[in-house]
């Protein structure tokens, strides 16, 4: 009995078990992160594939990216809000079964059409799966564990977005059965059965809010969203028609009218899909601007990037993905670092990271030719990624109020993804525009999104203090 394991107490081995737990319960939640990031990037590496087997048109692949990010985008408040009706566990589950069962809708696909609504299925059930990410976090963890659960947030989101062209590459040329592409969509079956067979065990039950939906703040919502994302994921493409610009007009003015309803319900004491209070915090505003900064850059390089690699320089998508693995490297490095740094220098670790990328941009502007010199750059590209990813989140969620973590679990999700969705139609506009120095225009945009990064963190900072 003199063993340091026998004379622990009994509240102590429990309190023990119950952290193990949570850490256990954490690797759960995250391929709630994982699975549909990972899904946004693998299908660009599917589609030629996908094309010769199912004899799809243009319009058809189109429709097959922008049919999940539509949906997903549009959703994702909407969906932060159901978890806290519903509870966060039961809608994190109901997420996972749908996202599951929508990947084996898309594995089995017979023709274009039908990969086309199993994707915008699987871009609904992602946006109801995606926000409970954060706010099972929140509830979790307290404040002295939530940065380093941050942190592999972080980090999740990061290595999807960078393995996402890896890993797709390697499953097509696998071809395993003789599926090819099939896989892309079928390997979520086996992450979403065991996720969804831990959940019940590992994750805490959190208690619905019991709040009524907004249901008119959602109609409004979805439909400005919807406006506003389709020109900006399908408008480049067809040439900037006449209805991408009515369809950008009509956006404002419905998302201008679900801002007039969310003031009038709140007033009323009613209970508002987005609370107008959660913009109180002046902290959470320059936050969301910095996100929406930090990612507009953060999705169009991945996307700039795969052109560069497989349509300029001919690699193949598994060459190409083995060409990122640097950048995945270091971005895996910083993360797990980027907790300590932060503690130790604040919010200065993330403006140095910001530094890292711009350096790393300047190099790939002058070196982009030279396959060693990028991979040396893509490995500081990624450490400057990793110390600014894993904890941005965190430092903007720092400040909310408990009740709001679902509203703004929702807002910051959708923040994200119209942030991507705008850097790759912009980023677009500016690689095709320039012959042949697209990529270093690109890079050119691309150093703008990380000063504005940059001017955002500091404006954070600023917002902190006088707090």
């Amino acid at each position: 009995m003199t063993s340091r394991t026998l004379l622990r107490s009994p509240a102590r081995r429990d309190a023990e078990s119950d952290g193990a737990r949570r850490w256990l319960a954490l690797v759960v939640v995250l391929t709630g992160v994982f699975m549909p990031i990972l899904d946004f990037f693998i299908v660009n590496v599917a589609i030629p594939s996908i094309e010769t087997d199912l004899h799809a048109t243009s319009g058809q692949t189109e429709l097959i990216v922008g049919g999940y990010a539509v949906p997903y985008a549009a959703l994702l408040i909407i969906g932060g809000r159901l978890g806290d009706r519903l509870g966060r566990r039961r809608a994190f589950a109901l997420g996972m079964a749908g996202f599951t069962a929508a990947s084996l809708l898309c594995g089995i696909a017979p023709t274009a059409n039908a990969l086309v609504l199993a994707r915008a299925a699987q871009g609904a059930a992602a946006a109801l799966l995606f926000p409970q990410v954060l706010t099972l976090i929140q509830h979790m963890f307290g404040e002295r564990e939530r940065p380093r659960a941050m942190t592999f947030y972080g980090l999740a989101l990061g290595l999807a977005a960078a393995f996402g062209q890896l890993l797709g590459g390697g499953l097509i040329s696998a071809d395993l059965a003789g599926l090819g592409w099939r896989w892309c969509f079928l390997i979520n079956i086996f992450v979403g059965v065991i996720a969804l067979a831990a959940v019940r065990p590992l994750v805490p039950f959190a208690a619905p809010i019991g709040s009524r939906l907004d249901v008119t703040g959602g109609a409004l919502s979805f439909t400005g969203f919807v406006l506003l994302i389709l020109p900006l994921t399908e408008g480049r493409v067809q040439g900037w028609p006449a209805w991408s610009y009515a369809s950008l007009v009509a956006a404002a003015l419905v998302l201008g009218a679900f801002g007039r309803h969310q003031h009038r319900t709140a007033r009323k004491g009613g209970d508002p899909l987005v609370p107008p209070s959660l913009f109180a915090d002046r902290a959470f505003r320059a936050g969301l601007l910095t996100v929406f900064a930090f990612y507009t850059g953060m999705s169009s390089f991945f996307f700039v990037l795969a052109l560069q690699l497989q349509a300029v320089q001919g690699l193949s998508p598994v060459q190409s993905g083995l060409q990122v693995t640097p950048l995945a490297l270091g971005f895996f490095a910083t993360s797990l670092l980027a907790r300590p740094l932060l503690a130790r220098f604040g919010d200065r670790s993330l403006i140095a990271g910001a530094v890292l990328l711009l350096a790393a941009y300047a190099g790939e502007y002058a070196l982009v030719p030279d396959r060693l010199a990028l991979s040396v750059l893509l490995t500081v590209n990624g450490l400057g990624q990793g110390m600014v990813m894993a904890p941005l989140i965190g430092r903007v969620l720092a400040g909310v109020a408990s009740h709001h973590a679902g509203a703004a679990s929702g807002v910051l999700a959708t923040c994200q993804q119209l942030a991507g969705a705008l850097g790759i139609a912009i980023i677009g506009i500016v690689y095709f525009d320039s012959a042949d120095h697209g990529f270093q225009a690109g890079l050119i945009y691309l150093s703008i999104t990380v000063l504005a990064t940059i001017s955002g963190l500091v404006l954070i900072g600023r917002s902190r203090l006088e707090a």
